[in-house]
Protein backbone atom coordinates (compact mmCIF):
# COMPACT_ATOMS: atom_id res chain seq x y z
CA UNK A 1 0.00 0.00 0.00
CA UNK A 2 1.48 3.32 -1.11
CA UNK A 3 1.32 6.37 1.03
CA UNK A 4 1.67 9.90 -0.34
CA UNK A 5 5.44 10.09 0.27
CA UNK A 6 6.04 6.85 -1.64
CA UNK A 7 3.91 8.01 -4.56
CA UNK A 8 5.75 11.34 -4.66
CA UNK A 9 9.11 9.53 -4.61
CA UNK A 10 8.06 7.33 -7.55
CA UNK A 11 6.84 10.33 -9.58
CA UNK A 12 10.07 12.27 -8.98
CA UNK A 13 12.06 9.20 -9.97
CA UNK A 14 10.11 8.90 -13.21
CA UNK A 15 11.01 12.50 -14.06
CA UNK A 16 14.69 11.59 -14.15
CA UNK A 17 14.18 8.59 -16.43
CA UNK A 18 13.25 10.98 -19.25
CA UNK A 19 16.89 12.17 -19.47
CA UNK A 20 17.89 8.70 -20.68
CA UNK A 21 15.99 9.03 -23.98
CA UNK A 22 18.92 9.90 -26.25
CA UNK A 23 20.30 8.85 -29.64
CA UNK A 24 23.95 9.33 -30.51
CA UNK A 25 25.33 9.14 -34.06
CA UNK A 26 28.98 9.38 -35.10
CA UNK A 27 29.68 10.52 -38.65
CA UNK A 28 33.11 9.94 -40.14
CA UNK A 29 35.74 9.65 -37.40
CA UNK A 30 33.62 11.63 -34.96
CA UNK A 31 34.89 14.71 -33.15
CA UNK A 32 38.65 15.10 -33.40
CA UNK A 33 40.17 16.81 -30.38
CA UNK A 34 38.28 19.53 -28.57
CA UNK A 35 35.36 20.52 -30.77
CA UNK A 36 32.55 22.98 -30.47
CA UNK A 37 28.85 22.22 -30.18
CA UNK A 38 25.73 23.68 -31.75
CA UNK A 39 22.49 23.19 -29.81
CA UNK A 40 19.00 23.56 -31.31
CA UNK A 41 15.59 22.73 -29.87
CA UNK A 42 13.19 20.83 -32.13
CA UNK A 43 9.45 21.44 -31.55
CA UNK A 44 6.49 19.10 -32.04
CA UNK A 45 2.71 19.28 -31.58
CA UNK A 46 0.13 16.56 -30.98
CA UNK A 47 2.34 14.85 -28.38
CA UNK A 48 5.35 14.50 -30.66
CA UNK A 49 3.57 13.34 -33.81
CA UNK A 50 3.81 16.48 -35.97
CA UNK A 51 7.05 18.49 -36.22
CA UNK A 52 6.64 22.27 -36.14
CA UNK A 53 10.14 23.19 -37.30
CA UNK A 54 12.84 21.45 -39.30
CA UNK A 55 16.30 21.06 -37.80
CA UNK A 56 18.95 20.84 -40.51
CA UNK A 57 21.96 19.02 -39.08
CA UNK A 58 23.95 19.55 -42.30
CA UNK A 59 23.80 23.31 -41.70
CA UNK A 60 24.67 22.81 -38.04
CA UNK A 61 27.88 20.95 -38.95
CA UNK A 62 29.33 23.94 -40.79
CA UNK A 63 30.75 21.70 -43.51
CA UNK A 64 32.66 19.42 -41.13
CA UNK A 65 33.37 15.89 -42.37
CA UNK A 66 33.76 14.33 -38.91
CA UNK A 67 31.10 15.13 -36.33
CA UNK A 68 28.64 13.63 -33.86
CA UNK A 69 24.91 14.20 -33.49
CA UNK A 70 23.01 13.67 -30.25
CA UNK A 71 19.25 13.97 -30.00
CA UNK A 72 17.83 13.79 -26.50
CA UNK A 73 14.84 14.57 -24.37
CA UNK A 74 16.54 16.52 -21.60
CA UNK A 75 15.04 17.49 -18.24
CA UNK A 76 14.47 21.00 -19.69
CA UNK A 77 12.49 19.46 -22.56
CA UNK A 78 10.43 17.51 -20.05
CA UNK A 79 9.63 20.68 -18.09
CA UNK A 80 8.67 22.48 -21.30
CA UNK A 81 6.43 19.57 -22.29
CA UNK A 82 4.79 19.50 -18.86
CA UNK A 83 4.16 23.25 -19.02
CA UNK A 84 2.60 23.07 -22.50
CA UNK A 85 0.77 19.78 -21.88
CA UNK A 86 -2.72 21.23 -22.46
CA UNK A 87 -1.56 22.49 -25.88
CA UNK A 88 0.25 19.17 -26.61
CA UNK A 89 3.54 20.94 -27.47
CA UNK A 90 6.76 18.99 -26.90
CA UNK A 91 10.43 19.63 -27.58
CA UNK A 92 13.62 17.67 -28.13
CA UNK A 93 17.23 18.89 -28.01
CA UNK A 94 19.55 18.31 -30.99
CA UNK A 95 23.29 18.78 -30.38
CA UNK A 96 25.95 18.64 -33.09
CA UNK A 97 29.57 18.29 -31.92
CA UNK A 98 32.01 19.31 -34.64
Amino acid sequence: MFNKASALFVMIGLLFIVGCAAHHHQIGAGVQGRGESVVVRQWYILWGLVPIDKVDTQTMTGGAKNYEITTAVTPVDFIISAFFLPASVQSRTVIVYR
